[in-house]
């Protein structure tokens, strides 16, 4: 059985706390990227370290996402989405006080634990919610936080670092955290957990989350797939990202520096396409809207490369900034509705942070292919990575396989999956 089709009280506290938590995780992120120049000038740090800031985010965010994933499945959403928020909260309050590299590095790290750890259980916390009639839409307005963080962000700096300098951007970034802390006073897992947890406590053959995934067959093959598929989104999302703008200013001739419209525009029509592409995957399907924005992104990068002028590089931008982030407004849908609730934390967290493998090498590669060829042969791979990352789901993993919503007893909890 399910608990209706109807968002209850509690379902829109936690809907409307996590989408500030998210704000505040793409808000730090923006804050670390804003600040970098500031710190390479006052702390005297080289451009390689100033780099490596975000490469310990990265990494703590991936090992404090699969830690995160397997202990809600045991503890509850609800805890371990709390700790993080206060976990990097702290730390990043902390980076406003700091006076050495080591300090500010170290901050990094544990924050990218907290920043990871939100950032899959609270999407996963919202699934459990939210009725399967507006998941996807309600998710994508989720995700769309991520975005509103960085505008935010984008918008304080210009304010605030003339003046003071980037001390106040992080102590400025604590507030809003404590305030989802406060909102998150009260909230309860979902009912769909504590069923799924009770029945794990019943069955005399108890089996940690990644065994009983990987014993089972199905489920393997489900979270195999999804690991390989996140490693494409990720690729080709954070290539891009990453080498687009220089490929611009390089082959283009196009001066970024004075844009603020790239940075604008880009996250602007983020937020919209991620809520357009959510009320359209409740409409048309997870799968087919998976499928679809995927193989669009995977077109338009190469006709970006090959038709971009300095007269209508602009208009292309526009457009890009929607589309390269778009999959993301299906992904916390698809990959919740994909496993059982007793191993639904692990599987999505794990699933995802392996493909962060592909946020780290494709910079590099693409560098490397920028060196040897061109950033266009670089940028083009990330066409092939969105293609890999539309069709595998697509073809092999169908949509609405559990209801994150819905309490039964848990095959998979009780031992009596195949």
């Amino acid at each position: 059985m399910t608990t209706g089709e109807k968002m209850d009280k509690m379902g829109w506290r936690v809907t409307i706390a996590i989408v500030l938590a998210m704000i505040v995780d793409g808000l730090d992120l923006q804050v670390l990227a804003l600040a970098m120049p500031s710190f390479m000038k006052e702390l005297k740090m080289s451009p390689i370290m100033t780099g490596a800031l975000s490469t310990y985010t990265l990494i703590g965010m991936g090992l404090g996402g699969i830690f995160a994933g397997w202990t809600s499945d045991r503890v509850g959403r609800v805890r371990v989405t709390w700790w993080s928020i206060l976990l990097f909260s702290i730390c990043t309050g902390v980076i406003g006080m700091a006076n050495q590299y080591w300090q500010i590095a170290v901050m990094r790290f544990i924050s990218g634990l907290g920043l990871g750890a939100v950032y899959m259980i609270g999407n996963l916390l919202v699934a459990e919610y939210v009725p399967t009639r507006i998941r996807n839409f309600v998710l994508s307005i989720v995700m769309a936080g991520w975005s509103v963080g960085y505008v935010i962000a984008a918008l304080i700096s210009g304010y605030v670092m003339p003046k003071w300098g980037w001390r106040p951007m992080f102590l400025i970034a604590v507030l809003p955290g404590f305030i989802c802390l406060f909102l998150m006073r009260g909230l309860t897992d979902p009912p769909s957990w504590f069923a799924a947890r009770a029945a794990a406590r019943n069955n005399p053959k108890k089996k940690n989350e990644f065994g009983i995934i990987w014993k089972d067959k199905k489920l393997r093959s489900i979270f195999l797939l999804w690991s390989l598929a996140s490693l494409g989104l990720q690729y080709g999302y954070y290539g891009a990202n990453t080498w687009l703008p220089s490929y611009l200013v390089k082959d283009l001739g196009v001066d970024l520096k004075s844009m603020g419209w790239y940075l604008a525009t880009t996250y602007a029509t983020g937020i919209f396409f991620k809520s357009l592409v959510g009320w359209l995957g409740d409409k048309f399907g997870r799968r087919v809207m998976w499928v679809v924005t995927g193989i669009t992104v995977a077109i338009y990068i190469p006709l970006v490369i090959n038709f971009a002028t300095k007269t209508n590089v602009a208009y292309l931008l526009l457009v890009f900034g929607g589309l390269y982030g778009a999959p993301y407004a299906i992904f916390a849908t698809y990959l919740s509705e994909s496993f059982p609730t007793s191993v639904r934390g692990t599987a999505m967290a794990t699933s995802y942070n392996l493909g962060r493998v592909g946020s780290l090498i494709s910079p590099v590669l693409i560098g490397w292919a920028a060196t040897n060829y061109s950033i266009g042969a670089g940028i083009a791979t990330c066409g092939i990575a969105y293609l890999m990352c539309a069709l595998l789901p697509g073809i092999f993993i169908q949509e609405k396989m559990y209801d994150p919503r819905a309490v039964v007893v848990d095959p998979v909890a009780t031992g009596e999956a195949s």
